[in-house]
């Protein structure tokens, strides 16, 4: 998958990133702060800010529940203020679970992402940001940010952990950048059929089905033999699948030729 590139086999580049800062604010449990690390990792994030963090980011807790991600903690920058932690920045996005009275753009989760990709190809710096885990982010600390992110959510239960929404949100974030085509269709060592082959395969078929008697009714015939046809077609067989039901075909006619050997 092509993403931002600056995540190669565990490589980080922090220097060289281009992609938005991620601020966790008064985050309270360590361990939270290590699973928010992994889901960074995961979707091509590397830049953590950590606004008074209740509890050690470096803990073993949180090195351990980072699962590999450890660098992106050690790298994470700790600051006394919100204020600190976004005085480089252009355009935040804040997460959040509820409406609040104010006037706010608010994106939904790939709206969000989309918005800051586009920012940042122009030279903004960019970021998410999460408040702690019970209560959520402030107004004050809202109305700093340039807007909020709401994702779309069961509405009777949307409440999520800290790493699951950074995940969410990285997840779009990581998606919005990258070509992976939606379906892949996967062959290993061998290729899609070609129609010699395919057409082979029906000729043996059909022929082992008109002398066992299958395709005896003259009218229907042609009928039978296209919907046949159709259903092989479908599949999407590949030149050793086509080997294979050679074979099959090959086998189940065996116990009948012997018979009619033996007569």
């Amino acid at each position: 998958m092509v993403g931002n590139n600056n995540l190669k086999k565990g490589f980080i580049d922090f220097e060289n990133s281009t992609s938005p800062v991620v601020i966790l604010v008064r985050t309270q449990i360590s361990e939270n702060i290590g699973t928010a690390a992994r889901a960074m990792m995961n979707c091509d994030l590397c830049d953590l800010r950590l606004v008074t963090p209740k509890e050690n980011h470096l803990s073993d807790k949180a090195l351990g529940a980072s699962s590999g991600a450890q660098e992106i903690l050690k790298q994470a920058k700790v600051f006394d203020s919100f204020e600190d932690a976004v005085a480089d920045c252009n355009y935040l996005l804040a997460t959040s679970a509820r409406r609040r009275d104010m006037i706010k753009e608010v994106f939904t989760s790939d709206g969000g992402a989309k918005i800051l990709r586009d920012k940042i190809a122009k030279g903004q710096k960019c970021g998410f940001v999460f408040g702690p885990e019970r209560t959520g982010l402030t107004n004050d600390e809202i109305a700093i940010c340039n807007g909020m992110i709401e994702i779309p959510l069961n509405p009777y239960h949307c409440s999520l952990n800290l790493a699951q929404a950074v995940l969410l949100v990285g997840y779009e974030w990581f998606k919005s950048g990258d070509n992976t085509k939606e379906q892949q269709f996967f062959t290993n060592n061998t290729q899609i059929a070609t129609k010699e082959s395919l057409l082979a395969f029906f000729k043996h078929l059909e022929k082992e089905l008109d002398e066992c008697g299958n395709l005896r009714l003259g009218d229907k015939r042609p009928r039978m033999v296209r919907n046949l046809r159709n259903i092989f077609q479908r599949s999407n067989l590949t030149e050793q699948e086509i080997k294979t039901l050679h074979g099959v075909v090959a086998d189940l006619v065996k116990p009948r030729k012997r018979k009619e050997l033996n007569l």
